[in-house]
């Protein structure tokens, strides 16, 4: 396994994360425990996680069984970087979501009972929320950080004048303030490119990919439609299959020529990424670990690395804002 800083921080973290997303809704529990045991076997460290998921299933799903993981051996929790996440619905009434200090706060402690732990590595918010002010947020970050329930700060699905606005916030209180940004990006879905992931390097925060395959599509569905598999892809997703044709069979007879599988060049060209610290993975199945753990092995030359750009070409013109869309 691979290691790197976590953005600015002197917290090492594996150069893949472990998405539980799934957790509970599509992988049973005892699927779960064998796919964390087999990640931390493999060296895997950085488990990330979310206060909603699972949530139809039922509340906290995804952090109970990684919970009750925990508590089979205490020192299974020295071993991760645990990252979670709040603002997400968590009940149906005013104050059962967003980013308010009594809902970061109360959201925290319950995201601790879950959890069955002290305290969490990386505490990120899930959303914007741009109804509550950066400086009650802090106040409540701050309280959490001064107990000890967590130790750094992150966000996920900010624009990049967000990070920025939450960075000013922070430093003038005299906190380390965010150090990590979770943001959708892959070969398909490159518009971070343009200020989110400047932005990140800027303040010296780690990048965190979600949705490295882009729901699948990255992981070989030309040829598994031609060998007759099911293909899991949501309904509203198959517009983009089709309108994505021809680039990504060329794609994967790209990749049939490294020699390597469709999911790990995809997972590969995110680690060339100077900027991202990991692409989060959401195996379902023991398979999909061991195959993600290939990326590691990507190489990918300057010649590679500009046909991809040719078949999934970059935002704007291939540069960051301004210069994406001004002269």
């Amino acid at each position: 396994m691979q290691y790197t800083a976590l953005g600015r921080t002197g917290l090492l973290v594996s150069r893949l994360c472990l998405g539980t997303m799934e957790f509970g809704p599509k992988v049973g529990v005892e699927e779960c425990r064998l796919l964390m045991d087999a990640a931390v076997d493999e060296g895997i460290n950085f488990f990330d996680t979310a206060n909603v998921y699972g949530r139809k299933l039922v509340e906290g799903a995804s952090e109970s069984i990684i919970g009750r993981w925990f508590g089979q051996s205490r020192g299974r929790r020295d071993k991760i970087v645990l990252a979670t996440k709040v603002y997400g619905n968590m009940a149906d009434w005013p104050n059962g979501r967003g980013l308010s200090a009594r809902s970061i706060i109360a959201e925290a402690n319950a995201s601790l009972r879950r959890l069955d732990t002290d305290y969490i590595d990386l505490y990120q918010m899930h959303h914007v929320d741009r109804q509550t002010p950066w400086e009650e947020i802090w106040q409540a970050m701050e309280t959490l950080l001064s107990q000890g329930k967590v130790r750094y700060v992150g966000s996920s699905n900010f624009a990049g004048w967000h990070l920025a606005s939450a960075q000013v916030v922070a430093r003038q209180r005299g906190l380390l303030g965010l150090v990590s940004e979770q943001c959708l990006y892959n070969l398909m879905a490159r518009t971070a490119e343009l200020e989110v992931l400047p932005a990140a390097e800027a303040h010296g925060m780690g990048v965190m990919a979600w949705s490295p395959l882009n729901a699948g599509l990255l992981g070989g569905v030309i040829a598994k439609a031609a060998a007759g598999e099911p293909l899991d892809i949501r309904e509203h997703r198959r517009p983009v299959l089709e309108r994505s044709r021809s680039s990504l069979a060329a794609f994967e007879e790209l990749c049939a020529q490294l020699g390597h599988e469709p999911a790990q060049v995809a997972m590969g060209w995110l680690l060339a990424q100077p900027v991202v610290t990991a692409p989060v993975i959401g195996p379902l199945n023991l398979h999909h670990l061991r195959s993600s753990l290939g990326a590691l092995s990507v190489k990918l030359d300057t010649s590679v690395l500009q046909r991809l750009d040719e078949l999934f070409p970059p935002a704007g013109k291939g540069r960051p804002g301004p210069e994406a869309w001004a002269w």
